[in-house]
């Protein structure tokens, strides 16, 4: 029998990804706070990269525990520029900070996915993408964060490459799954070494 599908996440980009590929699956989102995970990690000097794996493990883990032999897919993205690991902006002015900050320099985008089934990782992979910002002015990024409005709270660059946030690039390399926080070709085949969807 194929085990039941479960995405450990809440994120509408997520869930679009994996329905856009054909698969049949629900999505709970995990209850653990996030911070409380990271504080330890950071505070240890963990890079974005662990902090991500772990996060990502500890999502499905959650899920994986209120359902029993399904196979529970946890994803967590962090963002780096140099040392400095980059969270979800509090409120506008917050953003405005991010954005100067990237301005004119190439950060990089840390996705990391799991696959936990009873408690049990079976898989966890890392994909990286670099993105690099165009010298933007203060004046710009003002009128920019006016146009996208509270969208600019919803991820952790501040921007939404899918939507007006591709006009603060100047060039990106890495895959467009990456980006978005869930690197699907590695998930796929995973999933299909896995006898979870049809190979």
């Amino acid at each position: 029998m194929i085990p039941k599908l479960i995405l450990a996440s809440s994120s509408p980009f997520r869930r679009m990804l994996m329905e856009n590929a054909g698969l049949s699956f629900e999505a709970h989102a995990a209850n653990i706070d996030e911070r409380a995970v990271e504080a330890p990690l950071e505070k240890a000097g963990a890079t974005p990269d662990a902090v991500a794996l772990v996060l990502a493990k500890a999502k499905a883990e959650e899920v994986s525990s209120r359902f029993p032999d399904s196979l529970v897919i946890g994803s967590d993205q962090t963002m780096s520029l140099g040392d400095r690991v980059f969270h979800k902006p509090k409120d506008m002015a917050d953003a405005a900070s991010h954005l100067q900050a990237l301005s004119g320099t190439t950060h990089r985008l840390n996705s990391a996915v799991a696959i936990v089934s009873n408690g049990v990782v079976l898989w966890q992979h890392l994909a990286h993408a670099e993105l690099t910002m165009r010298p933007l002015t203060a004046e710009f990024i003002a009128r920019h964060l006016a146009r996208v409005g509270d969208r600019a709270l919803s991820s952790v660059g501040a921007y939404q490459l899918e939507g007006e946030g591709i006009q603060l690039f100047e060039k990106i390399e890495g895959d467009y799954f990456t980006i978005l926080g869930l690197p699907m070709l590695p998930l796929l085949k995973k999933l299909r070494d896995l006898g979870a969807i049809d190979g």
